[in-house]
């Protein structure tokens, strides 16, 4: 899937999507152009406190974020792969709000996700779903990833 959009020798680390956001590129090195795809969020959340963590979300990542959408201006894709994720990102069903699992069991910690990188806008957030099946598991296999189209 992955190798769909870009080479995986050109996906960039965190450090270095802070690094680019000092002189944004005018080409991207995926999807033709138009995408960039970073690894190591979940390093990141996971080398922090939960309070760290989410004050890091915030403030640093989502300031970054904005910053690639105002100079693309919603013309690129922003992919932020986390290879876990599938098992690290959960949905609350009660209000629909997505969280980073930070501790391992059903009772482990949580990290308000939406609240954090999307300002609460998780309405805004679909699901991707990769399947040949006509209607498939919401949180099966197809399941690959969450897409957000800006925030705010």
């Amino acid at each position: 899937m992955l190798t769909e959009v870009i080479a995986p020798t050109a996906v960039v680390s965190m450090r270095d999507f802070f690094a680019l956001r000092k002189a944004w590129p005018d080409d991207l090195p995926g999807s033709e152009g138009d995408a960039l795809v970073v690894a190591g969020l979940d390093g990141c959340l996971d080398s922090l406190t939960e309070q760290d963590a989410a004050s890091w979300l915030e403030t640093d990542l989502k300031s970054a974020v904005l910053s690639f959408q105002e100079h693309y201006e919603g013309g690129a894709a922003l992919i932020l792969w986390l290879a876990s994720g599938r098992t690290r990102i959960g949905m609350d069903l009660a209000d629909e709000e997505y969280f980073w699992k930070v501790g391992t069991g059903r009772d482990g910690a949580r990290l308000a996700l939406g609240r954090c990188l999307w300002g609460g806008a998780e309405a805004d957030v679909a699901r991707i779903l990769v399947s040949e099946e006509k209607d498939p598991d919401f949180d099966g296999d197809a399941y690959v990833g969450l897409h957000h189209p800006r925030i705010s």
